[in-house]
């Protein structure tokens, strides 16, 4: 008899407890399960970490300079939705090769330019409101040419095979058409046309080119990071000319108003040329210096 009542009491407790626990699983622990769920479902974003291009370091250029250009291209060409935090000087050091002094002296430049503000015991941040403010100084590295186009929103106008134009035939002396691609630059925050480019490529590097990576980044960072050419060297001109017609039209600026035209010559390592770019820049809105090391 004490062995049923016993029994009976266990079962009892455990039918008020399955009970408890069905209706703390069923009306008001649904409702709480659910609301559990849907915020776990709904996670609060973050923005990708920022994380610079790599760089491979040539020793007959200044290290910090070759730092500073790699990581000011990275800052500029950066998503919109990445962090703008960077890693710290130590991890920044470690990510090229490069001493802390290094990397600091290459951080102080990019301060100087106001791309970056720096904060003790806080890290170091991109400015929101970052634009170029002086020249980039070009001591003959590929990420300075990068680091000039990068930073402004590019829209691709066109692009398709068409024969060699007469006065690009010497740089393409093996090819009967080359792949032209011709983009607009506009400055992210007045959305005022900056440059106009044309680029005419080898069709066997442009057929590994996706064109959507030509509206993040500029040609020659495509090239030598995306498609994998091993550039050996550019060769720049920039001259003074009017604007023509159409030039005029899409810069916005008078017809036979003073313009600067870039040609940048890209070179593989087998001497071929892979790119041969054609840039017109507004005559107030580019500047271009160059500094000549006498040993």
């Amino acid at each position: 008899m004490t062995e049923s009542k016993e029994r009976a009491g266990t079962d009892a407790r455990r039918t008020d407890g399955d009970a408890t626990t069905g209706a703390g699983a069923g009306a008001d622990g649904d409702a709480i399960a659910g609301a559990g769920a849907d915020a776990q479902a709904v996670p609060v974003p973050h923005p990708p970490a920022f994380a610079p291009d790599s760089l491979v370091l040539n020793r007959k250029l200044p290290l910090w300079y070759q730092v500073s250009q790699s990581l000011r291209a990275s800052i500029l060409g950066r998503p919109q939705d990445a962090s703008a935090r960077l890693p710290t000087e130590e991890q920044l050091a470690a990510h090229y090769g490069v001493s802390v002094l290094t990397m600091r002296q290459a951080l102080k430049e990019l301060e100087t330019e106001g791309l970056i503000s720096r904060h003790r015991r806080r890290g170091t941040f991109i400015e929101p409101r970052a634009r170029r403010v002086s020249p980039v100084r070009l001591l003959g590295s590929v990420d300075a040419i990068v680091a000039q186009q990068s930073g402004e929103a590019t829209t691709v106008l066109g692009h398709g095979p068409t024969a060699v134009p007469g006065d690009l035939a010497e740089f393409f002396p093996d090819c009967a058409e080359v792949t032209c691609y011709r983009r607009l630059r506009r400055d992210e925050e007045s959305d005022e046309p900056t440059n106009w480019a044309e680029n005419a490529v080898r069709p066997d590097i442009a057929a590994r080119i996706d064109v959507a990576d030509l509206e993040r980044w500029p040609m020659t960072k495509v090239l030598r990071d995306v498609v994998g050419v091993r550039i050996s060297r550019i060769t720049d001109t920039v001259e003074a000319r009017l604007a023509d017609p159409v030039t005029a039209e899409l810069l916005q600026v008078p017809l036979l108003s003073p313009i600067l035209h870039y040609t940048g010559v890209t070179y593989d390592e087998e001497g071929r040329v892979v790119d041969v770019a054609r840039i017109r820049y507004r005559g107030d809105r580019f500047s271009f210096s160059v500094t000549v090391e006498a040993h």
